[in-house]
């Protein structure tokens, strides 16, 4: 079989990208071609030569722009442009998720600071303030009561990025001191982790601590509804326990998944490496992504 030439997107190599690389160098039918975004130069006369890209980048604006030009010329990305699009913007993601009937905590979206107000009013205290684009749990804040929220949208309504003048505000939900990260890969739920800390914030970059979690049906049918409402074929998964259910309040297009590498069961770069193999292979024999 020919090698598949596979574009590994990426401007900082993380643990992931390490072990994605080792998976791809094990790979008998792979090609790995660095796409290094600080190096990068595109034009629509030279692009990179690649069946397949992977998006690892972290910036959301570049990652976009390149996953475009590149579907443009008919190269397949995992995941494609629409899905990077809809799962790095968090308003495009909670849309998704409801107009495809996943449950998700309730959001409101405002743009100035007395809509702000009004809207955490609406939503009803405690609610927790969002960045659209924001990951790692930074910039995310959880508001008490009516007094609290001034000072934090004063704060951001000055911050440079025009994503702060979109002010993203979410129920907060009643939920154990634990979340779930679940990774969906070609339409199937592969492993799933808890994450728990003693902080209302359970992301593991902020020191949660991880341990397997069983893929129940409920949890396996909404990661694929999940992912498919977005548009990826290989994405992230939060979900959180109500005594409602499971609700699904993120997802993460470039799936991290450093920490639950030590709670599931699963080899996730070889599987996210197959599956890049897969796409490609497809592509190649539908003679390009537009199928």
């Amino acid at each position: 079989m020919n090698t598949v030439k596979l574009g590994l997107l990426y401007s900082r190599v993380r643990a992931e990208e390490k072990t994605l690389i080792q998976a791809a160098k094990r790979h008998g039918a792979v090609t790995l071609v660095p796409l290094c975004t600080n190096d990068l130069v595109l034009d629509f006369g030279s692009l990179p030569d690649v069946d397949v890209v992977l998006d690892r980048e972290i910036s959301q604006s570049r990652a976009l722009h390149v996953l475009n030009m590149m579907e443009q010329s008919g190269v397949r990305a995992v995941n494609r442009y629409d899905a990077a699009r809809i799962g790095g913007d968090k308003v495009l993601t909670s849309l998704q998720l409801h107009k495809a009937g996943v449950p998700t905590p309730r959001i409101k979206v405002a743009f100035s600071r007395e809509s702000a107000l009004l809207a955490a009013e609406e939503l009803g205290y405690p609610v927790v303030l969002k960045p659209v684009d924001g990951s790692w749990g930074r910039l995310m804040a959880k508001i008490e009561n009516r007094t609290a929220p001034e000072a934090i949208l004063e704060h951001k309504s000055h911050l440079s990025s025009y994503y702060h003048s979109v002010f993203y505000l979410q129920e907060f939900v009643d939920k154990p001191d634990r979340d779930i990260r679940a990774f969906v890969i070609n339409g199937r739920t592969v492993a799933a982790a808890y994450r728990s800390a003693d902080h209302w914030l359970t992301n593991a970059a902020l020191g949660a601590k991880t341990m397997p979690c069983p893929i129940s049906d409920e949890l396996d049918r909404l990661c694929v509804k999940a992912c498919q409402a977005v548009g990826g074929d290989a994405i992230a998964v939060d979900l959180m326990e109500t005594k409602d259910g499971l609700t699904v309040h993120e997802v993460n297009c470039a799936m991290e998944f450093k920490a639950s590498m030590t709670a599931v069961h699963v080899d996730l770069p070889q599987l996210l490496i197959e599956h890049c193999v897969r796409v490609a292979l497809e592509s190649i024999d539908n003679g390009g992504i537009h199928e």
